[in-house]
Parts: structure tokens; sequence; C-alpha cells
């Protein structure tokens, strides 16, 4: 039998078990084997692969983000809109057989976008070179969900499905769990709070499918089961994501409406150009991206060519950004900005000082 067979018989009988009270254990243990099939069919069976088009793209720019969805939802004519790319678009299926990159320029920063092939159901089984979209999906920063405005929620669901299958968790961030493997003493369990989706049984279990006998482990937050065999795996990717509805021309507004106050939703129509700067800016803001700008001794800032780099970066992130060898022989900087403690004037500041957006530093060497 194989591992799909496997898989589809664990679903099965999770599907006609009744979720109660008594059957918390047996579930868990069923979850736990699942997660563990769906781990091995990701892995590549041998270490040769032959034939085929990879989708190693380099990475580039400040941040990237992939444009998951559907056949035919407008992935394509999005990055031909949005970028300075042309990406073959038409009326028919699978136009995009490999990904296209392309280059979002927003308030001096580079943003790579990446137009993947649409994807099936079934995509995290392999089919419809799934594994070869979704594995570069984990590689973004942010991933937006392309959808058809006239179709049914349920591309939606569908769609989060096959990511979840393959460890991308949208829209999550990792459970308050801390796991530690030891060699001997066997399992130490503590709780810092009261579990009420799953119990300690069902975790002492877990561990014992994964033959996990000696190890410390710290839940410091009310998890389900499936959280915590997350936290097993370690392998997870809790990802930011944008749902974009495409072709809210072809609906009503009240529909447009409704789905425009959806929660990490935003509504385009890419034939008419219609909210695209909205979405730009939006993308933006979910990269959490912060702009410093660098300013030499003696002269004005360089405001044309900001240093992008994460939500709280350090003084430190700016060194290795420009030049690796600045870090050894830093002596300080000056920092002008909203990080500043004397703001407007300047602080002088060590490599752990928190920049803010739009800061302006100056650094010293020995």
């Amino acid at each position: 039998m194989g591992i799909i067979e496997k898989m589809k018989e664990i679903e099965e009988e999770m599907a006609r078990t009744q979720k109660n009270k008594a059957t918390e254990y047996h579930l868990g243990t069923l979850k736990a084997k699942l997660a563990k099939y769906r781990a091995q069919l990701l892995e590549p069976t041998s270490k040769s692969s032959g034939g085929g088009t990879g989708f190693d793209v380099q990475k580039s720019g400040d941040a990237r983000v992939a444009l998951i969805g559907f056949p035919s939802v407008g992935k394509s004519t999005l990055l031909s809109k949005c970028t300075h790319t042309q990406s073959e678009a038409a009326a028919y299926e699978f136009t995009t057989l490999t990904a296209i990159p392309g280059v979002i320029e927003y308030q001096g920063a580079r943003i790579q976008l990446l137009d993947l092939p649409g994807i099936v159901e079934g995509a995290s089984e392999g089919r419809g070179r799934g594994r070869q979209v979704v594995s570069t999906a984990k590689t973004a920063d942010l991933i937006l969900v392309m959808l058809d405005a006239t179709k049914s929620d349920e591309q939606r669901r569908l769609l989060e499905i096959e990511l979840d299958a393959v460890g991308i968790r949208l829209n999550k961030r990792r459970p308050d769990v801390v796991f530690k493997r030891k060699t001997t003493g066997g399992i130490t369990l503590n709780m810092t709070v009261k579990l009420t989706k799953t119990d300690e049984k069902t975790i002492r279990s877990i561990l014992a499918s994964y033959k996990l006998h000696n190890c410390d482990v710290m839940v410091r937050e009310d998890i389900t089961t499936d959280e915590f065999i997350d936290v097993l795996i370690g392998t997870r990717k809790y990802m930011p994501c944008l749902y974009v509805f495409n072709k809210v021309d072809s609906i009503s507004l009240e529909q447009v409406d409704k789905l425009a106050h959806q929660d990490h939703t935003v509504v385009i129509s890419c034939e008419l150009g219609l909210n695209l700067d909205y979405l730009i800016s939006r993308i933006w803001d979910n990269l959490g991206l912060v702009k410093v700008y660098t300013k030499k001794r003696g002269d004005h800032p360089d405001l044309n060519d900001p240093v992008c780099l994460r939500r709280g970066a350090t003084i430190e992130d700016v060194c290795i950004h420009i030049h690796r060898s600045l870090v050894p022989n830093f002596r300080y900087a000056l920092v002008w900005g909203k990080s500043s403690k004397f703001n407007p004037h300047a602080q002088k500041v060590g490599l752990n000082h928190q920049l803010q957006d739009e800061d302006v530093v100056s650094i010293f060497t020995k």
C-alpha cells in the first residue's frame, strides 16, 4: 500500500470517528500518523532528480512575494500590471508553466513578485507540479492568494487545505511551546495554562508515535493537537497572507463590499486596473519593512537609496547590509529620527540599537 492510500485510509477513519472527549486520544494518534506520512510524501525519494524544469529563481530585492491561485484567476495579468515584466496571459488555463519573477518598486524598495503556475486540487500530493509551486512559495516573505470574485468561497477553502497540507500556516503565529530533546530522563511535561483543546494523555501518545521518549516540553498557551504536532515536526512555515479577489468589475457592489470587509482581503480588477495602488501599499504594510537612510559625515542624507530592513532591525543589520567589514571595525553610530531619544537631535548609539522607519544613520569606524 502506497503513502497516498495510507493517508486516505487515515482520513476516512478520522471522518468516521465522532469528535468528543472519549475519542480525543484516538484522533490525536491518527493526526500524528497523517502528519508523518505527509512529511514522507514531500521529501524527495532519491538524491538525484532527473528531467523537468525546476523553479530555481534567485531571490533578489528586499523581499519576495509569491502569487498562488488556481489557473486563470489573473496572476499573470497582475504581474504585468504591477511590474515591468510581461507574463503570458491568455483565456485558457495553465498559460504559465514555470515561475516568472518581476520587481515592484515602491518607496525606494525593490519587492520581487513571483508568478507561480496555477495549482490544482491535490497539489500537495504532487499533482500538476504542485510540490514545486508550494516549495517555492515557502521561500517567500508574503503570500498573495489570488481568487476569482465571480466564483464561490470553496476556491479559498481548497487552496488553504493544499497549503496547510504542505506545512504553510497562513496568518498564524508559532505556538508558544518549548520543546527540547535529551538523551535520558524520560518525558518532562509542564503546562502553565489549562488545556481545553487537548490533554496530557494525547500529548504523550503523540510523543510516543514520534519515538520521543526523552524530552522536555513546556506548554505556555492553550494549543490544539494539530499545533502540538506542528511544533514537533519543526518545519512549519508561519507566513503572512493577503487574499486578493480579482474580477470585481463582474460582480455587484454589494458583493464587492462584503468581500472588502473580510480580514486580510483586497479587492481588485486587473482588467480595469482598479485598486492596484492600494494592493501594493497593503503588500508593503504586511511585509513589515522599514526604510533607513545613510548619511556620510558632513553630507546630507541619501534619500534616494534607502536601506530596507525587517521591522525590529538594529544598527548591526545596517552594517551587515552595507558591508560585513563594518561590524568588526565599528566604533559608534549617530541616529536621527523616531528611534532617537533626543529627536530631532542625534543620539550616539551602539550595534544593538533598534531602528524605526525613516531613521537617518551615520556610522563611524575605527
